[in-house]
């Protein structure tokens, strides 16, 4: 799948993607420079949310004390 981007820098993320990632417009995406190139990475509205369920034994808490120590280091 390709994308063009606009003279504004925006491009369009295809249709296909975004059903296959479950991605809403409030969804964010982050990008990722790496030795192999660019990577683009869902970020959800809400991490916590997307997260819920997916863990046992405090995995949200840690995922909060995590992102609480990436918040403080912006």
């Amino acid at each position: 799948m390709r994308s063009t981007i606009t003279e504004r820098g925006q491009t369009v993320v295809p249709a296909e993607i975004r059903r296959q990632f479950h991605l809403s417009p409030a969804d964010r995406l982050e990008w990722v420079v790496d030795a192999q190139g660019i990577r683009v990475v869902p970020v959800r509205a809400n991490p916590i949310a997307a997260f819920r369920g997916q863990g046992k034994g405090g995995s949200t808490q840690r995922l909060v004390q995590g992102r609480s120590e990436e918040l403080a280091r912006e």
